[in-house]
Parts: structure tokens; C-alpha cells; sequence
């Protein structure tokens, strides 16, 4: 089978949860598929890990930049006849050509644009909800990250659950257990951090309840906020000021610390050196920070809602995102019980193990087969 993937997310989104995604599925396809021809379009054809040749066939496209990623994708690449014999946009369906050629699929990550569209950007929202209902009624398959999302598609749009298939994602390779004392010492020399931390690692949309974590995080003793700080890792974007502010309000302006922007090469550093992991997110279609955080040994409290359940099972700590109090409660149990906390960490250590990117791709290639 010929199957052509829209791969420009790998090079243009590298670092977010969709060009992670796209990177991870293209180079394990790479890696360990040598039966099926593969026709990647790429803005850049050295992109790491990804060796064009054998059954491996690469189509640089212009790279006309645009002022942001979705803009960019949303222009589709050319498709000839007879390339191909399925196509895939990773992208949720954004930049799918207009005219058919082959059967297509797509992956749908989630539907927060239909769900919670006062916490998405305009340009984002207007693009999702005016394009991938259009997009829908032109693919034959969609693969999704979780059954959570498989049946919010369903209920969304209606689209037929045989034709929804379910490929979890992973923690990439590079996450795993370190010593702690190296990381911290790498993160006070390089961020000026000194006090062992609660970890947040995401986006900084409303979603994402940072909010509500730092305010859990104010209601700590003093003297436990004294040794224990707040880092909220993230490209300051438009929330940025609302984050910082309140905490200015609640008193623990020096307590909580925004690095901004962390290369992802430095992610597991951090993983590795916090005392507790915190994902208080109102919606999501997978989450993988949690499951990056277990791989390197961290204790995770996670919100009880959406996806997050099915994915991180009973290796994490659950609580109500809207209660900031059921929030703090389970912090503390963590940070006075060194047992307990020591318990998660172990758990979701082994859970983490349970999911790669290897059965991600083959379950993908899987369900492009039924469109062959």
C-alpha cells in the first residue's frame, strides 16, 4: 500500500502535543514498517530521524510561512494521481485538499473548539468549526487518541464509530528516570530555581485551570510554600499576565516561578526533579504531560475528568478541577506522606510502560488498511 502523510507538523509543531504526535507516528513508521511505501510532504528534508530512501519517499513543499501554524497547514498539499493510495493530515483534517484522489483520513485529536470555545484562540476557533465539519463529510476514516474522544466525535457530528479508531499516544523516549540531584543542580544553574517544586507542564489556554491550581498552591502553609515552590512551565502566552497577577493577589508572587518556554530536550530535567506533578485540565482528548511525568518517576495528581481517567487508570492521584480545595487537600496528602507519594510515583512508573509509539503507529497503519 502507498500512503501519504502530511508530515509538515513534525518540522513546524515540533514540541507541541500534535507535532509530537506526527514526528513520533513518522518515525516509527520509518523505524520498523519496510512493507508499505510511504510518501512524506516535508517543508525540510532533514528533519532528525527520518531517513528518506528505500520505502521511505519524501516531497519537499514550499514553505510559504504564514503567521502561524494553522494558517500554514490550512494550505493543502498537491496530490497526483495514482501517488497514493491513502492520505493522512495528522492535523485534525486542517490543510485536507479539496479534491479526492484517494481515500483519506485524518486525525481528530479532540472537539475543545465545540466543547470549551471561550478557551481557544479566534483564529483557531474560527478555522475548526468552519472547516472540520466540511472535512468530516470528505474523509473515510478518522483515528482518534482516546475512546473518550472517539465518543465525543460521535456525539458531535455523528460520524459512524466503526469508521473512529483509537491509537493512544506515549511518552517519547527521551523520558525516563535520572538522577534527581543532577536535574536539580542543571535547573538551579541554568533557571535559578534552588527549592524543590510542584510541576505544571501545558499549554496556558483557561482550560488548562492554571488558575485554580495557583490558587490551591496559595492555600499551603507558609512554611511548606517557603521550601516548596510553584513551576509552571509554558510559552507565556495571552494568560500569562492573568496567571501572574493573581498570584500577586494571593501573596505568592515569589513562590510561583514561570520559566516560559522549555526545550523539549530539558522537559525530563524537570520531570525528574519535581517533588509532585500537578495536571488540573478541564478537558482533554489525551494529555500527555501526565504520562511523561510518570515515565520519569514523578508523582501525578490529575484532574478526574474527560480523557485523563482511561489514560492514566489508577496510577495517579484524581481531583475536581473546579474545586481548588479538593486541589490543595490532595497536594499536601502527597508532600506530607512520603510513603504514599512514593506508592504513585512507583505506579505510574509501571503505567507509563503499558503505552509506546511503535503500537501507536502499527495500530495506525492498521486501521489505513481498511481504506485500501
Amino acid at each position: 500500500m502507498n500512503i501519504g502523510i502530511d508530515a509538515r507538523a513534525a518540522v513546524w509543531y515540533r514540541g507541541t502535543g500534535i507535532g509530537t504526535y506526527t514526528y513520533q507516528l513518522i518515525y516509527n513508521i520509518n523505524f520498523f514498517d519496510k512493507l508499505n511505501e510511504y510518501l512524506l510532504f516535508l517543508p525540510d528534508e532533514n528533519i532528525t530521524g527520518i531517513s528518506p530512501g528505500e520505502n521511505i519517499n519524501i516531497k519537499l513543499i514550499s514553505e510559504d510561512r504564514r503567521e502561524n501554524f494553522w494558517e500554514e497547514v490550512d494550505i493543502p498539499n498537491i496530490l497526483n494521481n495514482k501517488e497514493i493510495d491513502t492520505y493522512l493530515v495528522p492535523q485534525n483534517g486542517i490543510g485536507l485538499p479539496k479534491e479526492k484522489k484517494c481515500p483519506f483520513a485524518i486525525t481528530l485529536h479532540d472537539v475543545i473548539p465545540f466543547r470549551m470555545p471561550e478557551t481557544v484562540g479566534p483564529q483557531y476557533l474560527n478555522l475548526f468549526t468552519k472547516e472540520v465539519p466540511n472535512i468530516l463529510d470528505n474523509c473515510d476514516s478518522i483515528i482518534t487518541v482516546s475512546n473518550f474522544s472517539k465518543m465525543d466525535i460521535h456525539k458531535e457530528f455523528s460520524y459512524p464509530l466503526d469508521k473512529i479508531h483509537v491509537t493512544h499516544l506515549a511518552a517519547e523516549d527521551i523520558y525516563f528516570p535520572r538522577s534527581k540531584e543532577l536535574c536539580m543542580d542543571y535547573i538551579k544553574t541554568h533557571y535559578g530555581i534552588e527549592n524543590d517544586f510542584i510541576l505544571y507542564v501545558g499549554g496556558f489556554s483557561p482550560r488548562k485551570n492554571i488558575l485554580g491550581l495557583i490558587e490551591a498552591y496559595s492555600c499551603l502553609p507558609n512554611e511548606t510554600r517557603e521550601k516548596l515552590s510553584l513551576v509552571i512551565l509554558g510559552k507565556k502566552g495571552r494568560s500569562y499576565y492573568t496567571y501572574r497577577d493573581r498570584a500577586y493577589e494571593l501573596g505568592v508572587k515569589g513562590q510561583v516561578i514561570f520559566p516560559g518556554y522549555v526545550p523539549v530536550n530539558e522537559l525530563p530535567l524537570f520531570y525528574n526533579a519535581c517533588k509532585i506533578f500537578c495536571y488540573p485540565s478541564f478537558y482533554e482528548g489525551f494529555g500527555l504531560p501526565p504520562l511523561e511525568a510518570m515515565a520519569c518517576g514523578a508523582p501525578v495528581i490529575s484532574s478526574s475528568l474527560t480523557s485523563m481517567p482511561e489514560i492514566l487508570e489508577d496510577a495517579a492521584v484524581y481531583i475536581d478541577p473546579y474545586n481548588p480545595k479538593d486541589i490543595y487537600e490532595k497536594l499536601l496528602k502527597l508532600i506530607e506522606d512520603d510513603k504514599f507519594r512514593d506508592e504513585i510515583s512507583f505506579k505510574g512508573l509501571l503505567h507509563s510502560a503499558k503505552y509506546n509509539w511503535k503500537k501507536t503507529a502499527l495500530e495506525t497503519i492498521n486501521s489505513l488498511k481498511t481504506l485500501s
